[in-house]
């Protein structure tokens, strides 16, 4: 079975997952943006191993602290598209930018594609290309668990913004609609920054995508 835990991280407040396969203790960080004392001293207390990074896209929150977290730990690094491979180039430039800790560029161990999958110890996650808030930005799907990880896609009451490099509203929508509606209204997501919500919730309330 899956668990996972929310650790919110860098001036940001992003929501950075550690998840972890409780039948063989291997875990995965999605999106490690920083403070990775904090990240490691989670695993230490519960015993786990790193065994992966998952990224969503690849904005400094998120992203920032990648390359080191996986030098330290000698793990790949999973994700996200290609199409984020300039904002990989840009993070040095990010990170001095909003005044972070120097970020290193990197190149994933592995880029992701829609309807790929990832698996950690005995369980499986689906990948979607959700493109609209970056052009590589992916989420991560848990049946067994009714979760999603889903970056900066959806907000409870919001959606990612697009006014940044290569961002696109209409494409957002879509993704919203085509990748993620169809994973259920009980699906329970965890969002890039803020409270999670469920599918159905947002399909009532939230402005920017009620009635899709």
């Amino acid at each position: 079975m899956l668990h996972y835990l929310t650790i919110p991280v860098t001036a940001f407040e992003q929501n950075c997952s550690l998840l972890w396969c409780d039948q063989t203790a291997q875990a995965a960080v999605i999106d490690p943006g920083g403070d990775l004392d904090r990240l490691t001293a989670a695993m230490q207390q519960r015993h786990l191993k790193l065994t992966q990074i998952w990224l969503t896209h690849a904005h400094i929150d998120h992203a920032g602290a990648s390359a080191e977290l996986a030098e330290r730990a000698h793990v790949p690094i999973i994700g996200p598209h290609s199409a984020d491979q300039f904002w990989i180039d840009g993070l040095p430039a990010q990170s001095k930018m909003f005044g972070l800790p120097p970020a290193r560029s990197f190149t994933p161990t592995r880029w992701l594609l829609d309807g790929d999958s990832v698996t950690l110890g005995q369980s499986t996650l689906e990948v979607r290309h959700c493109p609209g808030h970056t052009p590589g930005h992916v989420v991560f799907y848990a049946p067994e668990i009714g979760r999603a990880f889903v970056g900066d896609v959806l907000f409870a009451g919001s959606i990612g913004r697009t006014d940044l490099p290569q961002g696109d509203h209409a494409t957002l929508i879509s993704s919203i609609v085509e990748r993620l509606w169809p994973m259920g209204d009980d699906t329970i997501f965890i969002p890039g920054h803020g409270p999670e919500s469920t599918f159905g919730r947002e399909r009532q309330s939230n402005p920017f995508v009620a009635g899709t």
